[in-house]
């Protein structure tokens, strides 16, 4: 397929209204490797991943006829809400988001600030996984998916001072797992 001057997310869309055989094949192959990146902020578990991963794709392609189209960057959007929206049923129905039962438990401070200078995206990836799901959950939401606490509390049924408290322990959390990582690389 030779892309047009529109980009390549119209070129697709075209593609499925089209009823075009390739479209499927050309979306996975354009943003596979992106959605997958989105669900592992998430699901640490591989099989898990590639389970959460396969139902997104589902959703996307039997939902796609109704997406509108309202420029670059939209379809991706879009895609990425639904790999996160499918991220976070599956820790629910999994049981593996335990927000509230955290908060009473003692927060172990680093004793310095870490610089993450020095560590790449896949072992700073790495780190962020070892969280407990639901640091890491509101971690993301909070910090990479931009949303408020107000916004996460919504999405996760929680107060918005727990998501707070969470996001606050998953930092400290992660600043020692950085540190740790950082003392046994000397």
């Amino acid at each position: 397929m030779t892309y047009t001057q529109t980009g390549k997310e119209e070129d697709i869309i075209n593609l499925f209204r089209e009823d075009n055989v390739l479209a499927m094949n050309k979306l996975y192959a354009e943003f596979a490797p992106y959605l997958t990146g989105i669900c592992a902020r998430y699901i640490a578990e591989d099989a898990e991943l590639k389970d959460v991963l396969q139902e997104s794709f589902i959703k996307i392609f039997t939902r796609i006829d109704h997406f509108e189209y309202r420029g670059q960057g939209s379809l991706r959007a879009w895609m990425a809400r639904i790999v996160i929206n499918e991220s976070l049923q599956t820790l629910r129905q999994k049981k593996k988001f335990p927000l509230t039962s955290l908060d009473n438990e003692p927060v172990d401070l680093p004793d310095e600030e870490p610089a993450t200078y020095g560590i790449d995206t896949e072992t700073m990836a790495q780190l962020i996984g070892k969280l407990p799901a639901g640091y890491r959950t509101v971690l993301n939401l909070y910090i990479i998916d931009g949303l408020s606490h107000k916004e996460i509390a919504k999405i996760l049924g929680i107060k918005p001072d727990t998501s707070a408290s969470q996001l606050h322990r998953s930092k400290n959390m992660l600043a020692k797992l950085i540190l740790d990582f950082k003392r046994s690389k000397q």
